[in-house]
């Protein structure tokens, strides 16, 4: 019985070996990089942007536009064909994967054919060949496995990066070339699978937008009411300073929004990264759960409503003794969110005062029938859209299973 990569005997069970990535089936090998691939170098690293062209045909991929399995190159900056000609080490062909340097090091894609002929600047290349299945290398440097090892290597402070002279050392469990194929497919289609989902999302994202304009849209026996004069808007506290441990106790049951917190957040606040200690609660806002608060420091005018118990912080307001439909406010709230930049303080960060958003007026219906009849259509909307999103959350589960198990030989696909 081997050890495994931790030291403690593991019993593989038969057609499995032990080796330095893990247990793997007896029939795979363990390669380096530079043994995988016959060529490795990196773009175009000496002022890039001398070949820069604004009427060029040509993309110059940087780490930027480069994603997990795919490449966002249609904001690319162009070069000439004439460059394109000259730079002929960092031209890459349909099959080269490019690999991040800077930045957000380890993440990689493969080129695919629309992109056949393109350039590059500061990222790995990693040359095709028919020994190996791109698409499988690709899925292998993303996993977990590929990426801890970048992360064992890279430097770096305000911008982490590796360097490819350790790059070309990390090494991977290698199927026979057939089982790459199969590997590469299963995981492509559940990739296949995620897009359309995300797709499906921001249609239905789209077409929430149109109909906000639309029934939020002013119209025949509506008033114009300051906010002000819809609830009664508080400004929350920050206990000083705010680094303090005092204030804090991951085993309270009363968090402490953050910015962090609401800014991927849906309609309502679920949870936050931190939780106040009785202290720190008598030193900031309360707020119970179901109220209607809202950003006014660095992501400005995201409003969400709380499900549980908080404080918040002098970032944001909380809507008080509403006199109108409280998910009428949020939506309300919503279609004018983008517009608070503009009207904002700027300083270090830009931020928002009550005085402004008290003055700030929004068309409403007079009869709270109409303002709920308008909130229904659009929590349908959103409860079609939380549905995919969970959809969604759950098909990324399962390939980040897939891929654990499909690249480590657990599943075999022979």
């Amino acid at each position: 019985m081997p050890p495994g990569a931790d030291g403690i005997l593991m019993d593989l069970g038969p057609g499995y070996k032990q080796t330095e990535v893990g247990a793997i089936p007896e029939d795979w090998d363990v390669r380096p990089l530079k043994r995988i691939s016959p060529s490795q170098s990196v773009g175009l690293v000496v002022n890039p942007s001398t070949y820069f062209d604004d009427a060029g045909d040509v993309p110059i991929l940087v780490g930027s536009n480069i994603r997990e399995n795919s490449i966002v190159w249609e904001s690319a900056r162009r070069i000439s064909e004439e460059s394109n000609h000259l730079l002929t080490s960092s031209r890459l062909v349909q099959g080269d994967l490019v690999t991040v340097r800077v930045g957000e090091p380890g993440v990689t894609a493969v080129i695919p054919p629309e992109l056949d002929g393109c350039n590059c600047a500061s990222v790995m290349i990693v040359r095709q060949h028919f020994s190996f299945d791109s698409h499988w290398l690709c899925y292998v440097m993303n996993s977990r496995m590929g990426r801890s090892q970048v992360q064992h290597v890279q430097y770096g402070t305000a911008q982490k990066q590796f360097n490819i002279s350790d790059a070309i050392n990390f090494s991977y469990p290698v199927p026979p070339l057939a089982e790459q194929n199969a590997i590469a497919g299963a995981l492509g289609d559940a990739d296949a699978l995620i897009e359309s989902i995300e797709q499906l999302i921001a249609k239905k994202c789209h077409l929430k937008q149109g109909a906000m304009q639309k029934l939020l849209r002013p119209k025949y026996g509506w008033v114009f009411k300051k906010l002000g004069e819809l609830a009664s808007i508080q400004r929350g506290a920050s206990p000083r300073p705010i680094e303090s441990p005092i204030w804090f106790d991951d085993n309270s049951t009363i968090g402490w929004v953050r910015i962090s917190d609401v800014t991927c957040a849906g309609m309502f606040l679920r949870e936050t990264t931190q939780k106040l200690s009785p202290l720190g609660v008598r030193n900031s806002r309360p707020v119970s759960r179901g109220s209607l608060i809202m950003s006014i420091c660095a992501t400005v005018g995201r409003p969400i409503i709380t499900e549980i118990d908080t404080c918040i912080h002098d970032g944001f307001v909380v809507f008080d003794a509403l006199r109108v439909n409280q998910h009428f406010l949020y939506y309300t709230l919503k279609s004018i969110e983008k517009d608070w930049a503009n009207r904002g303080q700027t300083g270090s960060q830009m931020n928002l005062n009550t005085a402004l958003i008290n003055r700030t007026e929004v068309a409403t219906p007079r009869t709270e029938r109409e303002q709920k009849e308008i909130v229904q259509v659009f929590l349908s909307m959103d409860a079609e859209i939380d549905a995919l999103e969970a959809r969604l959350v759950k098909a990324r589960q399962i390939k980040r299973g897939m891929m654990h198990n499909l690249l480590t030989g657990k599943i075999r696909l022979i």
